[in-house]
């Protein structure tokens, strides 16, 4: 049973922990980073005036440090506000020349950029160093404990919107299936457990409440074709979206969609929740995690066509800025069931955008289409609509495939889990000559054999065509004409212009990196297991080549050489006793 131990700490040695990487969030269950500006400055009103916030709850970590909660917003706030993330509500920041800690992560490691502008006093600096925050630490705690507790202190209040509160302390498959999916489709998926310094990577900025984090609710794709506003990814509704369809598809049949119906889906041992279970293990998490990405990519190429418009304003006839999931819940059954359920694929792209045109007044849109015979009335409508655009097809496999929702994923985890990842803009030099570097292609062998050695129960991924140097996307432009496709802070550039440039397929190509793994020094179980699992996405024509590394039993080597990964650097092993450390990675 865990122990709880109550202390106060303040703001000073917090920071301490979080500079040493001691505080972490679980994913399972924590929201992302929510707060707005206003939200953030009036809790650093508060401690300046010496007011009492509410207690900070965590619990002890096996690996050490501490996992958060409870506080999860209030420590990011207070922490990132002494690195000068924010100004107070009277526009000054945190002085950091007045706190080492902070000025030797800003100046000396380079952790964060200090902004420029007016500062707070030296006495409040000591104010808020000295600030005395509750903390309280669940001790020897189990995770179902650490579960309730969460849930009892989230039932309190509207803390949670309805999606949160079901997600929250959940952990069959069918809630993993949706949080997992969720993440790859907004592009923040990540490891489940990161450091409380990451989160910002794995948050959403919202338009008009800028804070630095890295997914741009813009560019997700809820948001940019308009089925949902870009508060609601706050609030989760796009996991909502996902869990009706989810349940819809997998179950067989339409579900009702409303609140009722989806708690009763998420109620432990509820006849739903079972009957939802079962049908999942039948149908797998990984299939239709495929299937559902492999028709978003539909969806987006469609729009993408004569010119490019937004889902909502092809499928409603007056312009309006309203959210429509219960209407693309509809559109993404129907295309679904003739896709996957029919095996067909699109034969007319432009052609099957003009037929969804205007689907609102085809389709019932008022609150009684809820209920699953109008909604199966919907689906079968939208069907006969759009049919005479799909062809049958030879059936195929996706289920192995990379959809433009997986790189976008991986492009996007590798910025925070950059130890097993890697991404390499091609093979062609950026000069007039244009010659391969083989010395670039060994270095993707190296690194291969590095995040192998990461240890057992770690893989990785490095896709080729995919630049992350600014003067690289330059130069590529300037050489080969392509206007790059930005993804974070990284660039999808492809490798189909370097196959033109040396005359070659893209399957020539791609065959081209199967031989250099082949013919290369890599262990051979590690070369046999990538070459099994190396594949060729088209992502938007662009064309990336996916090396995955699937995690290995014993250390790797390239030729008689160890390497292992340094951050997002590879580097060769040559000391005895740094080889007996890799060593123990595998025991």
């Amino acid at each position: 049973m865990a122990e709880f131990e109550s202390q106060s700490k303040n703001i000073q040695s917090i920071y301490t922990w979080y500079s040493e990487n001691k505080l972490w969030v679980n994913r399972r269950y924590q929201r992302k980073l929510v707060w707005t500006l206003e939200e953030k400055q009036k809790l650093i009103e508060s401690v300046l005036k010496r007011y009492p916030i509410p207690a900070v709850l965590l619990a002890d970590r096996e690996g050490g440090g501490y996992e958060v909660i409870d506080g999860l917003q209030r420590l990011h706030t207070l922490l990132s506000f002494a690195e000068t993330a924010f100004p107070t509500l009277n526009n000054k920041y945190f002085d950091v020349d007045q706190f080492v800690t902070a000025k030797t992560r800003a100046v000396e490691e380079k952790v964060f950029t200090v902004t420029p502008g007016q500062t707070i006093s030296a006495r409040e600096v000591g104010t808020f160093l000295d600030y005395p925050v509750a903390v309280s630490v669940m001790r020897g705690a189990t995770d179902e404990e650490i579960d309730d507790v969460f849930t009892r202190i989230n039932s309190y209040g509207h803390r949670l919107s309805d999606q949160e509160r079901r997600q929250s302390g959940v952990r069959d498959d069918f809630s993993t299936l949706v949080r997992n999916l969720s993440c790859d489709v907004r592009g923040d998926a990540s490891s489940d457990i990161l450091s409380l310094e990451k989160m910002p990577s794995i948050s959403i900025d919202l338009p008009k409440t800028k804070h630095g984090y890295e997914v741009e609710a813009s560019n997700v794709f809820w948001v940019k074709q308009g089925v949902l506003r870009s508060t609601d990814l706050r609030d989760s509704m796009d996991e909502q979206c996902i869990a009706d369809i989810a349940a819809s598809i997998i179950g067989g049949r339409l579900v009702d969609r409303s609140k009722d119906a989806l708690d009763e889906i998420y109620q432990l041992d509820s006849s739903e929740n079972q009957r939802i279970t079962r049908a999942l293990d039948s149908y797998g998490s990984t299939r239709f995690s495929a299937e559902f990405k492999f028709c978003v990519d539909e969806i987006g190429a469609v729009c993408s066509k004569n010119g490019g418009r937004k889902l909502r304003s092809i499928i409603f006839s007056k312009t309006n800025t309203n959210p429509f999931p219960a209407a693309f819940a509809v559109l993404f059954v129907a295309f679904h069931e003739l896709l996957i359920g029919e095996s067909k694929k699109i034969s007319d792209y432009s052609g099957l955008q003009l037929s969804i045109t205007n689907l609102d007044k085809r389709i019932e849109t008022s609150r009684a289409s809820t209920a699953p015979r109008e909604r199966r009335r919907n689906v079968d409508t939208v069907k006969a609509l759009i049919r005479q655009h799909f062809v049958d097809a030879e059936p195929r496999d996706i289920y192995g495939d990379h959809s433009t929702v997986d790189i976008d994923a991986i492009i996007r985890r590798s910025e925070i889990e950059s130890p097993h990842y890697e991404l390499k803009q091609g093979i062609l030099r950026l000069d007039k000559r244009r010659s391969i570097d083989k010395a670039a292609m060994n270095r993707v062998m190296e690194t291969i054999c590095a995040i192998a050695n990461n240890g057992q129960e770690r893989s990785g991924t490095i896709l080729i065509g995919v630049a992350d140097k600014s003067a690289d996307v330059a130069r590529i432009k300037e050489l080969d004409g392509v206007e790059a496709c930005p993804v974070g802070k990284r660039s999808v550039v492809g490798i189909q212009r370097e196959a033109r440039s040396l005359g070659e397929s893209p399957e020539q190509y791609f065959a081209r990196w199967k031989e250099a793994i082949r013919s290369s020094g890599l262990s051979r179980p590690l070369r046999d297991s990538v070459l099994a699992n190396i594949s060729y996405a088209d992502y938007f024509g662009y064309g990336v080549v996916v090396i995955r590394i699937p995690s290995q039993r014993d250390v790797s080597l390239v030729g008689e050489k160890v390497f292992i990964r340094s951050g997002d650097e590879t580097i060769q092993v040559t000391e005895a006793s740094r080889m007996l450390e890799i060593g123990k990675r595998f025991q």
